[in-house]
């Protein structure tokens, strides 16, 4: 079963999967999918929820498509008891793309001589094809193409005597990027990588405890935000409270700093900072380093707004929505004929004539990856009568793709590694285009003083080539990674 995209999102990065647990709470597996409602945003593919209940013992339910559609029914609930649980939502890194397999969807399950074990996985394992490999030759028979099952079988191979312990040995033989959550019958476990690219957030109710990629889906449950789990960090969730171990070599963090400019919702806090007012103070950044003369000042709904209204702000020029979205499109829209189809964006985003017809038009998006939707809105804000057209964008140039779990294009499809600026203003066919300077995204950030060029504050390495992590697997293949400065 395939997911089709719409031409709008398949010209964006996508953070590849959320992940939401709960524990010491009544239904829990309710408390999960509406966690995971909250992180739809970051995988759209499929969903998945494993509960575990003492009269009933462990139970899950896997689907793809949205968590609206899958897991409001009170059927499917009721299959679902017990008072802890993980889910996760999920857009295909790892394992096969396009061809969605529903064995690829997590949580997975595990039976160890001490219990069943859940685990879901937010991330990318960078060494995962070589431990697959290994794994396979000593005898290890995989049901997946997911990296998570990795983790699994190195658990399965360890001699310590309890799931924590066995998942410490684990980690320590991957590399990547990876926030995770897993259950066993009685504990609610977190972790996250010794640089912690990816986010995991605690929070709590009463004595229930919870984890989430992001604040936002603490929100919708009603639960207070405690803190973050820290890089590097395990935390073992229990009825009698919270353990906290760090089983990992110290490293200095390299927090993806994406997060900040696309996949998190602007609702959520990270790092103590809103992730909306980050958005808006890149806007002004943006203003300070690239004014032009111009009427409005547009976003590309709706992921550019708090850029676009910091931009506006900063230059004393109106913000006006010029482009308004389709709130009903979603991404399985049929398309049945090459007429519907080669309405591209339209079906998503149309403009507003009144607002641009004879304006200079400043169109604020957080970035630009293909640059096929670019030319798309382009083409629909000339055809609106725009008089110039504009664009700024919330982001550096995207040069490099990502390997830590992000679906990224091969670099050769990026629009920004194979063209100059000016090659790709013509290309476009805009006025201007100009992008956030590295160092104005990290003052927008909160780094007062930019980016320190020799310890970088953030993972960077879609804008620098900059890789924290050694992506083995990719670079054995024939990647060729940016020679050190």
């Amino acid at each position: 079963m395939s997911f089709p995209t719409h031409p709008f999102d398949d010209d964006k990065l996508r953070e590849e999967c959320g992940v939401f647990g709960a524990n010491n709470v009544l239904d829990a597996a309710s408390f999960v999918a509406l966690g995971l409602h909250a992180l739809q945003h970051r995988g759209q593919e499929a969903g998945g929820i494993v509960a575990y209940d003492p009269a009933s013992g462990f139970s899950s339910a896997r689907r793809f498509g949205y968590v609206r559609d899958s897991f409001t029914s009170a059927k499917l609930m009721e299959t679902l008891p017990g008072g802890i649980a993980i889910g996760h939502v999920r857009y295909s890194t790892a394992g096969s793309k396009g061809q969605a397999q529903i064995r690829d969807v997590q949580p997975l399950f595990a039976e160890f001589a001490m219990g069943g074990c859940a685990i879901a996985h937010n991330g990318n394992l960078t060494n995962a094809q070589a431990l697959r490999q290994e794994l396979i030759e000593r005898g290890s028979i995989f049901q997946s193409g997911s990296d998570t099952e990795c983790i699994i079988h190195l658990m399965a191979r360890s001699i310590q005597k309890s799931i924590p312990e066995r998942m410490k040995d684990a980690l320590r033989r991957v590399e990547g990027a990876f926030s995770i959550v897993a259950m066993t019958r009685s504990k609610l476990i977190g972790v996250r990588d010794p640089l912690g690219v990816r986010p995991l957030m605690l929070g709590r109710i009463g004595d229930g405890w919870f984890l989430a990629s992001e604040t936002c889906a603490l929100d919708i449950v009603g639960a207070e935000f405690v803190r973050e789990v820290e890089p590097g960090e395990m935390v073992i969730c229990t009825s009698d409270g919270v353990q906290s171990l760090f089983p990992f070599e110290k490293r200095r963090p390299r927090f993806c700093i994406f997060e900040h400019v696309y996949f998190s919702r602007p609702d959520s806090i990270i790092g103590d900072r809103s992730v909306y007012e980050t958005r808006r103070r890149i806007g002004i950044e943006l203003a300070r380093e690239t004014a032009v003369d111009a009427d409005i000042v547009c976003p590309v709904p709706d992921s550019g707004t708090p850029a676009a209204i910091g931009y506006s702000q900063e230059s004393g020029i109106p913000f006006a929505l010029g482009i308004v979205r389709n709130q009903y499109m979603g991404r399985t829209f049929i398309e049945p004929t090459e007429q519907i189809r080669n309405m591209g964006v339209r079906l998503k985003l149309n403009v507003n004539r009144s607002v641009i017809a004879g304006k200079r038009v400043i169109l604020v998006d957080d970035s630009v990856v293909r640059g096929t939707t670019s030319m798309k809105i382009r083409e629909m804000i000339l055809d609106a009568g725009a008089a110039e057209v504009h664009f700024r964008i919330a982001s550096p140039p995207t040069q490099w793709p990502c390997f830590y779990g992000v679906d990224t294009p091969e670099r050769e499809k990026l629009i920004a590694a194979t063209m100059s600026e000016a090659e790709m203003t013509r290309h476009l066919g805009v006025d201007s285009l100009r992008f956030v300077s590295l160092d104005g995204l990290y003052r927008a950030c909160g780094e007062a003083e930019g980016r320190n060029r020799t310890a970088p504050q953030y993972c960077d390495a879609c804008f620098s080539g900059d890789y924290p992590i050694r992506p083995s697997d990719r670079v054995d293949a024939g990647f060729l990674m940016k020679e050190p400065a």
